[in-house]
């Protein structure tokens, strides 16, 4: 069953019982509502079996669904639900509705407040990505841990440089092999030059450790024809590269689930946010939802693209012509990234390679 399906009140009406749930490593603070609201909370160990265990016991025969916070500890739970053919959402915390003034937040009250929702088809969760999908997150993440290590003990390079009086040795190789090695026979104290060394130590560490990542990563792309299907996909398109289209692939999940072409470019964050009201149409600044390294990563490829996609730079230059100077660049390259992920979105949803006109 779909997740979202519970979130529709005529839906819900359907059930017998709403179990919401506040999860955390060691405990499950649960709350049971029925279709008149009448129910009571507890708390027991996070325990999918104790759990399934007590839901089989007080109400068997009746129709129940679950929802739970998305966390720290993942989809487990609902894997374990979801197997016993119990219908369970997991919503994201900033979608759930919050009333203002109130100060008082326990993990009780958080259950009885999912119940409650649940109950009146308030809520709207999440695509909880099938098992290899999140294998495939798993090593994107690393991935790019082991990147933001390096870029972050660069920096750290660059600050004991200027802190001691020292240039960077060939500035114009930056972090090549060369430079490395010059910057290890460095003229300075020892203990300027101990730090130095372990920082370079760490670098070449998380090099290779994203080296490995790498490898991983290709190995479980090409083991599954799904996923090699789709980055053949998704790298038909101009300003797609494999990295883009691994992560693309990683955060968007399973193609089955996608929705409107339109949600893609939400999902990243790539929309306007508006507030409008009777005849007034007020647009501003993208929403910024969603993450942020994979939106970054479009918005660079979309500079890529208008140099390879004639439709795409010229719809750039219509763009960028209708802004002042100073923010005309940034707007029109923002809209062509939105428009590159509806077409991702199409070239997932349809399964066929991108086609320039």
């Amino acid at each position: 069953m779909d997740n979202n399906t519970i979130c529709d009140p005529t839906k819900a009406a359907d059930y017998d019982v709403f179990i919401g749930m506040d999860v955390d490593k060691r405990s499950i603070a649960l709350t049971t509502r029925d279709r008149m609201g009448i129910g009571k909370s507890l708390k027991m160990s996070y325990d999918p079996d104790m759990l399934l265990s007590y839901v089989h016991n007080h109400f068997d025969g009746k129709s129940a669904a679950f929802v739970y916070e998305a966390g720290p500890t993942g989809f487990g739970l609902y894997d374990a639900i979801h197997e016993k053919g119990y219908p369970c959402i997991v919503v994201a915390p900033q979608t759930i509705p919050t009333t203002r003034g109130k100060r008082v937040k326990t993990n009780r009250l958080d259950s009885v407040k999912l119940a409650d929702l649940l109950r009146g088809g308030q809520l709207s969760g999440i695509r909880v990505p099938p098992p290899a999908y999140r294998e495939l997150r798993e090593l994107t993440g690393l991935r790019n841990s082991q990147i933001d290590a390096v870029r972050a003990t660069k920096c750290r390079v660059k600050s004991l440089l200027l802190n001691n009086s020292l240039a960077f040795p060939d500035p114009l190789s930056r972090w090549s092999k060369r430079a490395i090695c010059n910057l290890r026979g460095l003229s300075c104290n020892k203990a300027v030059h101990f730090k130095l060394n372990t920082l370079l130590d760490d670098i070449e560490w998380h090099q290779n450790q994203a080296l490995k990542t790498q490898v991983a990563l290709r190995q479980l792309i090409e083991s599954e024809p799904e996923f090699a299907e789709s980055m053949g996909f998704l790298m038909s398109m101009p300003g797609v590269g494999w990295i883009i289209a691994s992560y693309t692939l990683a955060r968007i999940g399973d193609w089955r689930l996608l929705g409107r072409s339109d949600e893609t470019s939400s999902f990243m964050g790539l929309v306007p946010c508006e507030d409008s009201t009777g005849d007034d149409t007020n647009r501003g600044s993208i929403t910024k939802a969603g993450d942020q390294r994979l939106r970054s990563m479009i918005i660079q490829g979309a500079w890529t693209a208008i140099r390879n996609d004639r439709e795409l730079g010229e719809f750039y230059e219509r763009v960028r012509k209708n802004h002042p100077a100073h923010t005309a660049a940034r707007i029109a390259i923002v809209a062509v990234a939105r428009k590159m992920a509806v077409r991702m979105h199409c070239v997932l949803r349809e399964r066929r390679n991108y086609e320039k006109k």
